[in-house]
């Protein structure tokens, strides 16, 4: 299946994410929106997401743009309100932490869908491959979820006895 312009856009447009994703995770341990990283990583998944309602074909793909997208500005809307409780850094974490994982579940799955090129390692959609690969996305969603909660919380501000 060739690839169409706007599909490449899509492509290479997206990509940058992973690898900006991946250094920040590593780095601050969460997608830091703050950092010039954070920055880049928005504009390059509001890219990938935007770009997607034009060539999906399949109504899912609708579906993940949209919450992707929605994950995605909750996120970041949140970390732009100055004023904002502390509690909404949980919020703010867990939404761009589901935006890793919502750009990696469709990344994956065409990977192994198209390469190598002419016999791809997956043919059907329920492949224990594939369905094995997502398994193990939305386990590190969730642990690494966890951890970024509880890291959050262990670095809290500490208040005093004395007068709150």
């Amino acid at each position: 299946m060739a690839i169409s312009p706007l599909g490449w856009l899509h492509t290479l447009g997206s990509l940058p994410a992973i690898p900006l994703a991946a250094y920040m995770l590593v780095k601050q341990g969460r997608i830091a929106p703050e950092t010039r990283a954070g920055r880049a990583y928005f504009w390059f998944m509001l890219l990938g997401v935007l770009t997607v309602y034009p060539i999906a074909h399949q109504p899912i793909s609708s579906i993940v743009a949209t919450v992707t997208l929605a994950v995605l500005l909750v996120g970041y809307g949140i970390s732009r309100w100055r004023t904002a409780p502390r509690a909404w850094k949980y919020i703010e974490t867990a939404s761009l932490s589901l935006s890793v994982f919502l750009l990696m579940i469709p990344t994956v799955s065409e990977t192994l869908r198209r390469l190598p090129v002419g016999k791809p390692l997956v043919t059907d959609l329920k492949d224990p491959l594939l369905l094995g690969t997502q398994g193990a996305l939305f386990l590190a969603l969730i642990v690494g979820t966890a951890l970024q909660m509880r890291a959050l919380y262990k670095h809290r501000p500490i208040r005093s006895k004395a007068g709150g």
